[in-house]
């Protein structure tokens, strides 16, 4: 099995990747500015708690995401602890957003914090350092938040230069500078690199992205299979994954169309119950989050209505159901016959629980989690809440 990469095709792409600096933290020190400079960590606020995200000051004592705030406590007692805010998040991520899609060509929303943008042939034109530069300082103007971007040939290095960046920088790698920039780095800069098998390398002698490029490709794919092989691409600055254009109207949603038109309202809250709960296996499966959620009635004169509720992101059940069932209540209000009910998700991003680590204890997330794991091996009616049995 031969591997090669043409660094001439490489120098057809060029990509900016754009995070906000300690989001979380940006906006509350936004909302207050006493926490300017001061050591602050978010999330759950109890003991069993857990830290959804902290200040680079906090960072210095030891802190970091999903670390049990009881030791976060213990290592950085003189902190600032905040419950967190996603409405307030949720916010200051689409001003972002809008900001990025008022100029770039083309865009795709990582997750409530990290944008792609493909500006590609944009030096013909204007100069993509000089134009990523611009946007970055109009983001800064309009929003207030710090943020950083990388830029290179593809996602890869790019996200990773992102981080280097950090805080409030900028980082351009130009594709001839490619293997120098990324071979000095730990392995752990590597994007989707996990735990496991930052540990199963490290027990290698593996430390550095250089050691890693060096090894086969063939050994890589033995030993850790497919995602082996990304590792073994990326450590070599090979990443050919496109920048997926970003519509606020992606969504996912299900419908019920009755046998006979129904004025059963029990029924109809239950149906809308068992389509959210499915709907919110189905981000979480694909590692989405929802920040607008719509509920749709058609009556058996074929008269349709639909009402729609912006959320703080999202993929958590019973969050989902209130809003959902909420929307109902407020939109069946002539009391006629149903032919039809549907749920529907949309402004979707990608994102994980994480966002949720507001909660005081991590047992939420955890039964999700039970719940998601039986789902996967056992079908998706396995489990269900007792609300929608």
């Amino acid at each position: 099995m031969a591997f090669f990469f043409n660094m001439d095709d490489a120098r057809e792409r060029t990509i900016a990747h754009m995070d906000l600096d300690t989001f979380f933290v940006s906006v509350e020190r936004l909302m207050n500015s006493r926490l300017v400079g001061k050591p602050v960590i978010i999330g759950g606020m109890s003991d069993r708690g857990v830290v959804a995200g902290c200040s680079y000051e906090a960072r210095t004592f030891g802190v970091h995401s999903a670390m049990p705030m009881k030791m976060a406590r213990n290592l950085c007692s003189d902190a600032f602890f905040i419950r967190g805010d996603m409405e307030a998040y949720t916010k200051y991520s689409r001003l972002v957003t809008d900001v990025i899609a008022e100029s770039a060509p083309l865009y795709e929303k990582a997750s409530i914090d990290e944008h792609y943008i493909d500006i590609t042939g944009m030096d013909r034109f204007f100069g993509c350092y000089k134009w990523t530069h611009e946007l970055r300082e109009r983001i800064i103007k309009n929003t207030g938040l710090p943020i950083s971007f990388g830029m290179s040939v593809n996602k890869t290095v790019s996200k990773i230069a992102t981080g280097v960046a950090k805080p409030n920088g900028e980082k351009e790698v130009k594709p001839f500078d490619t293997k120098a920039f990324l071979y000095p780095l730990s392995i752990s800069k590597i994007p989707m690199l996990g735990d496991k098998t930052y540990q199963v390398l490290r027990s290698m002698g593996v430390c550095t992205i250089e050691t890693l490029s060096n090894i086969p490709p063939e050994m890589m794919e033995r030993l850790l299979g497919k995602n082996g092989l990304m590792l073994w691409k990326r450590a070599n600055g090979i990443d050919h994954t496109p920048v997926i254009p970003y519509h606020e109207q992606k969504s996912m949603s299900h419908e019920s169309t009755f046998e006979q038109d129904s004025i059963d309202v029990a029924l109809m809250r239950d149906i809308i119950a068992k389509m959210t709960e499915k709907l919110g296996f189905q981000l979480r499966k694909q590692g989405k989050l929802t920040a607008c959620i719509s509920v749709k009635i058609r009556y058996s004169n074929f008269d349709t209505h639909t009402l729609q509720k912006n959320i703080p992101y999202t993929a958590l059940d019973h969050q989902l159901t209130n809003t959902a069932l909420e929307l109902f209540n407020r939109l069946y209000q002539r009391r006629m016959l149903i032919r039809l009910i549907g749920v529907r998700l949309s402004h979707l991003v990608n994102g994980t629980q994480q966002l949720n680590l507001f909660e005081d204890t991590p047992e939420m997330i955890s039964l999700y989690q039970a719940m998601d794991n039986i789902r996967i091996r056992y079908g998706p009616k396995a489990i269900r809440r007792a609300v929608c049995l």
